[in-house]
């Protein structure tokens, strides 16, 4: 029997090779048909003029009133400090006072060997008090002419005279006495009991706490706007949760050639003396209000490289809804959580405060019922 005239046609292996081909080939066709219709059908959803409005926070900016102020950083100083030191030299016989107390004013704090200068009172009182017997009885003879009217008058001179040695004694009795000038609290303590001082030696300080000075500088621009008796408001940093109020006392009239500023100087009532000189503070000089001000929160600003941006939406048909557009924004100051946008923004605009970052321009949004900027700006 020939092969053509077998029942069995056996298939050549390269024809069943390429069969498996066609049908692999096939089948990756399907999937990549479904799976492109898959996409196609989702970027279609995703589309610019499909996409589904995204839900924003909005605010309708509205003119507002916003504290103004001059911020700087200052340094307390006390209104009457000294450093107590004698006026002339002596041994230390007692000291009579302690470190860190409060004393007032006029008592007696060192006191030094002054033994020669109460000996020369004594002499010099006595010296006085015979000058002032025999100008009595000049002053008796005198008039009947049993004495000269000028031994009258020699009399006169040496009580005078007498009487000046006294005084004069006095004060060198009082320059060896080191008394407190005004009421105050001492430092510490820089002499000890039998040390012999010399003029000028340092005892101790002492300090009104009472009342303090807040020196601080503001450039030579802000000069117009500074005013002798502004409230300034202090903080501290060793005081975080409390305010202080002083007042403007002076201003120096000439200004800083190295750095073109002016020195401020306020006068701050210092309550329970919790504050002390050579602290550093922030001064804030307060200003008359800005009237018309656009207040935004500052989550409304968008910073990049090419600036200050916020996104603003055009009302549509509804009223809660609407097309989004970003637009540059000039910013001014801050306070707190809000920012003063200078330029760029018209009152009645709707900006987008929370949820920007998922819009894009052209893109449909879906409005939070609209609620108009805060009235009034924190400080």
């Amino acid at each position: 029997m020939s092969p053509s005239d077998s029942p069995l046609e056996i298939t050549p292996p390269r024809a069943l090779r390429w069969r498996s081909l066609l049908l692999v080939g096939g089948v990756l066709l399907l999937l990549a048909g479904g799976l492109y219709a898959w996409r196609s059908a989702r970027t279609g959803e995703t589309a610019p003029g499909q996409m589904p409005p995204v839900p924003v926070t909005t605010i309708v900016v509205t003119p507002t009133e916003v504290p103004a102020a001059l911020e700087a950083v200052g340094s307390l100083r006390a209104v009457r400090e000294v450093v107590l030191a004698p006026e002339v030299a002596g041994r230390v016989t007692a000291i009579r006072f302690a470190a860190g107390e409060r004393v007032g004013a006029g008592q007696l704090l060192v006191q030094l060997f002054d033994a020669p200068e109460r000996a020369d009172r004594a002499a010099a009182r006595a010296k006085a008090d015979f000058a002032g017997l025999q100008l009595t009885r000049s002053q008796e003879l005198a008039p009947s002419g049993a004495e000269p009217r000028e031994l009258l008058e020699q009399r006169r001179a040496e009580h005078a005279q007498a009487n000046a040695a006294v005084r004069q004694i006095d004060a060198r009795i009082v320059q060896k006495q080191l008394r407190a000038p005004f009421a105050g609290t001492l430092g510490v303590r820089q002499v000890n009991l039998g040390q012999y001082l010399n003029p000028g030696d340092a005892v101790a300080t002492l300090t009104a706490l009472d009342s303090l000075y807040v020196d601080f500088a503001l450039p030579q621009q802000d000069f117009a706007r500074l005013q002798p008796g502004a409230t300034v408001d202090v903080v501290s940093d060793a005081w975080p949760d409390r305010r202080f109020t002083a007042r403007v006392t002076a201003i120096e009239p000439q200004v800083g050639k190295d750095t073109r500023n002016i020195m401020v100087q306020a006068t701050l009532p210092n309550p329970g003396l919790a504050l002390r000189p050579g602290m550093y503070v922030t001064a804030r000089l307060a200003l008359p209000p800005i009237a018309g001000a656009l207040v935004v929160p500052a989550t409304a600003i968008q910073t990049s490289a090419s600036g200050d941006s916020m996104t603003r939406v055009k009302p549509g048909k509804t009223g809660r809804d609407g097309i989004a557009e970003v637009i540059p924004v000039t910013t001014g100051r801050r306070f707190g959580d809000k920012v003063v946008v200078t330029s760029g923004l018209r009152p009645g605009d709707i900006v987008v405060i929370n949820g920007q970052l998922r819009v894009q321009p052209g893109a449909p949004v879906t409005l939070a019922p609209a609620r108009p900027a805060p009235a009034k700006g924190g400080r």
